[in-house]
This record gives structure tokens, C-alpha cells and sequence, in this order.
């Protein structure tokens, strides 16, 4: 590949612009792109939906085996490259094809599809009113920092069949390890040590949880095997989860279909959970698939040992199969944000109860939450996987902590089905369309707290 002009995935113009970057490359280059990643090595982008199918789905075309890439062959990838904590090899399935990976796989899913969905939604509901307890009597919070990036792993913890009152400390030494700090080497070692406890506590004493039925599964995983597996899991659920949570929030209180008439209203939280799931899902560069063999992918030509990357924000708004990006996608769940294949993500149907439990949690506790700065003072960072919202501050009546009360009453929940405020079409010149006249409209507060108030009558409270 000529790398000569080739757009740099990890320069300022990917970051500061990235549907706009994506954009760009597609009409240079088609579904394809030839860009370049840290250390200015060659890769490939993969923009188109179909394409990143062909790829996701073909292992025998394009490996997940990262030991492929022709620049770790040839010694070009510097020791503290960025690309090594997304590519370099690990005994895990994540880099695995064929049976190695199918019996790793199983063991994942099969263990997964162990827990119960109402179980799942008391363990979320519990999480969720203890951290709302810690500021709910404040009268504002930073839902980033404050819920988002605790709730993931506080649920994890107690599905892996950790102490409860481990939980805290394992968020905060995870989300350091993921921020690359000064400390994330001492962050890892406090969550491998943690979880090799955990392993040798199951193996004495097994229990109803997600390590023990990793343990007793037939594929027979090796201790070390379950350990980086959880690690997997840990990291991995509470990276996206938390990314997800954050943005399905800011969608909840920013986004004008939420500003409507409750009378109009058909959007539910699970319709706006998807509709995030498409625009912006939480990984938006997936790592990384290896040609196996010289090949052609729309027209490009791919060598064997090229490294391929697949957009998955930009295959979401391949304009392909969504013309109209304005076009609501409620009930479609045929998105990329998950992956697709055999690698498809496992935990998919987890972490979706975990957002809505949580986020349905959230607003019948802060009936009258509401964003606390202009949304135009929100702010992110951005790197090449993902783009994470750093805080998002809210205001609310303050209250006292009532946790139990609300966690008795959305315990069993089957899901959150309740219409949230009138779904907005979007016509073509970007104004709203809605069936409400516009005198009917109210404040985001104000439509959250008869919100609130219609799921208590529905409940007979």
C-alpha cells in the first residue's frame, strides 16, 4: 500500500471531526479506505454497512489472529504503540478463530444465558438507587462520573459473584487502568489480584454467579483462562456500557423528540436505546481483522497480513442503507454496534438491561431532572476506538433516599416499555414533525415529572 497523502486515523482531523473525517474518506475512496495508524503504519478503514458484514462475518478471509499483521512480523510496531492494549495477542477468544475460539466462546455464552432476565433487572435496580441515594439529597449531579461510569461494573461485580462492597474499588481501579494513567499498572494489578481471589473462591466454594458456571462449564477452561476471561468481560462491559449510558442520557435530555407532547408520545427507552445504538454506538472504530490471504474488498486491493479496521459509526450511516440518517430506527436492531459473526458481542442483551434498568431507574427517582448547562457546553474526548461525553451535569429537586421503595416496585420488570415523550419526525428541510400542536409542548423537566407520574398511576401508587 502507498502510504504517500493516506489520512491519519489517530490526527487531529479523525478526532476533533469524525463523522466528518469518515464522511470525506468515503467520497475519496468509496467503502474502503487506506489510512494510516500510530507509528504512521498502513491499514485499512472499512466505511461501508455490507462491507463490514463481508468482513465480520468471513473469519476464513479476514482473522482475528493479530500475530497476521505483516508490521508485527516485521518489527515495525513500537514497543508503547497505543494500538498494543486493542491488538496484541492475547490466549483469549476475542484473538481466536475456529474450534479454539468456538470452545472458548461457548463457555461465554452458554454461561451468560444462565442468568435470569428479571435477576438481572433487581441487580441493576439495586445498583442504580445506591448510587442515586449519594446524590440525590444534592439537588445536582454529574451523571458521567457519578452514574454512568459506576453502574456497569457495580453490576458486574455482583454477576460475577463478587462481594457487593467490592464493587467501588473495582470501578474506580478499572476506569484508571482504561485512562492510561500514571497509576493503571497498579490499577491492573489490583483487578487481576481481585479476580484470581475470585477464581479461587469459586473453585473452593461454587456458587450461582457467572465464574462458577464458567468453572463447571464442559469446554473446561484452565483458571487462567476464566481469569482473563472475566478481565475480558470486566473491561469490556463496562468500557461500552458506560459509554452507552452516558449518551443514551444526553439523548434523553437534549434531543428534541423528547421535548414533545406526552399525549403524542410512542418512543420508548428501549426505541431510544437503539436509535443511540445506531447513531452512536459505543465503539466506533472496532479492532481488527488480518487478511489471511490476498483478496479484494469493493474493489480494493487487500494483501495477506493487511490489518483491517471496521467503522462501525460510519457502516451505521452508510448512506446505502440509510439515505435519510433522519429516518427513525426504533425496533431495528440489525446495527453494527454490537459486531456481527461469530464474534459477534456476547453480553449484547446484558448490557442493554443494564442502560435501560438503569437510565428507567434514574428518571422515576429525579422525576424533574434536567440538563444543567447549555448542551453546547457539553464536551468529550475523542481517541480512534471511541469518543466518551466527560460530564454531563443535571439539576433536580433534591430528595431523600428512598432506594428500596423504588427497587421493589421496578424489580421485576420484565423491560421498560412505558412511552417516553412523543416521537419526532424529521422532515426533510431538519425541522421537527409531530402530530402535537406546538402549545402542547413542555419543558424537559417538567415532560419528565408527568413522565413520572404516569409509570406510579400505572403501577397503582
Amino acid at each position: 500500500m502507498d502510504t504517500d497523502g493516506l489520512a491519519r486515523l489517530f490526527g487531529p482531523e479523525a478526532v476533533n471531526d469524525a463523522p466528518g473525517f469518515y464522511e470525506r474518506l468515503r467520497a475519496e475512496h468509496g467503502p474502503v479506505a487506506p489510512v494510516l495508524v500510530d507509528g504512521d503504519l498502513p491499514a485499512w478503514l472499512v466505511l461501508g454497512y455490507r462491507e463490514s458484514l463481508e468482513v465480520l462475518r468471513t473469519p476464513s478471509r479476514f482473522s482475528h489472529d493479530s500475530r497476521n499483521w505483516h508490521c508485527f512480523k516485521e518489527n515495525k510496531v513500537a514497543a508503547d504503540s497505543s494500538l498494543l492494549p486493542a491488538i496484541a495477542w492475547q490466549p483469549l477468544c476475542l484473538f481466536m478463530d475456529g474450534k479454539e475460539h468456538e470452545r472458548l466462546r461457548t463457555a461465554l455464552t452458554d454461561s451468560m444465558a444462565r442468568f435470569d432476565r428479571r435477576g438481572i433487572r433487581r441487580c441493576v435496580t439495586r445498583a442504580a438507587n445506591q448510587l442515586i441515594d449519594d446524590f440525590a439529597g444534592d439537588g445536582h449531579a454529574d451523571l458521567v462520573s457519578q452514574f454512568a461510569e459506576q453502574l456497569p461494573l457495580r453490576v458486574a461485580t455482583q454477576l460475577l459473584g463478587m462481594p457487593e462492597e467490592s464493587g467501588p474499588r473495582l470501578v474506580e481501579a478499572t476506569r484508571d487502568l482504561l485512562k492510561g494513567t500514571e497509576t493503571a499498572f497498579k490499577s491492573n494489578e489490583y483487578l487481576v489480584e481481585a479476580l484470581e481471589q475470585l477464581v479461587a473462591d469459586k473453585r473452593a466454594a461454587p456458587g450461582h454467579d457467572f465464574t462458577s458456571w464458567l468453572m463447571a462449564h464442559s469446554a473446561n477452561l484452565t483458571d487462567e483462562e476464566v481469569l482473563q476471561h472475566l478481565r475480558l468481560v470486566a473491561i469490556a462491559a463496562n468500557e461500552n456500557t458506560t459509554n452507552l449510558t452516558a449518551n443514551t442520557l444526553r439523548m434523553v435530555l437534549t434531543d428534541p423528540r423528547f421535548r414533545a407532547s406526552l399525549t403524542g408520545g410512542s418512543m420508548t427507552l428501549p426505541d431510544a436505546l437503539e436509535q443511540m445504538l445506531w447513531d452512536e454506538p459505543p465503539t466506533a472504530v472496532l479492532p481488527a481483522r488480518w487478511a489471511t490471504d490476498d483478496t479484494e474488498l469493493a474493489g480494493q486491493s487487500i494483501k495477506a497480513g493487511d490489518m483491517l479496521l471496521l467503522g462501525l459509526t460510519s457502516g451505521n450511516a452508510d448512506p446505502v442503507i440509510r439515505p435519510d440518517l433522519s429516518v427513525p430506527m426504533h425496533g431495528n436492531r440489525s446495527h453494527l454496534a454490537f459486531g456481527g459473526g461469530p464474534h459477534e458481542c456476547p453480553g449484547q442483551d446484558i448490557g442493554r438491561a443494564i442502560v435501560d434498568t438503569g437510565i428507567d431507574v434514574l428518571l422515576l427517582r429525579l422525576p424533574d431532572i434536567d440538563l444543567a448547562v447549555p448542551e453546547s457546553d457539553l464536551k468529550w474526548v475523542s481517541h480512534w476506538i471511541a469518543r466518551h461525553l466527560t460530564a454531563l451535569p443535571v439539576k433536580f429537586t433534591p430528595s431523600h433516599p428512598e432506594g428500596p421503595a423504588v427497587s421493589s416496585s421496578t424489580a421485576d420488570e420484565e423491560q421498560s416499555d412505558y412511552p417516553l415523550p412523543a416521537s419526532v419526525d424529521r422532515g426533510p428541510n431538519g425541522t421537527d414533525e409531530t402530530s402535537a400542536p406546538a402549545s402542547a409542548a413542555v419543558a424537559p423537566g417538567r415532560l419528565l415529572s408527568l413522565w413520572g407520574s404516569l409509570k406510579r398511576w400505572l403501577r397503582g401508587r
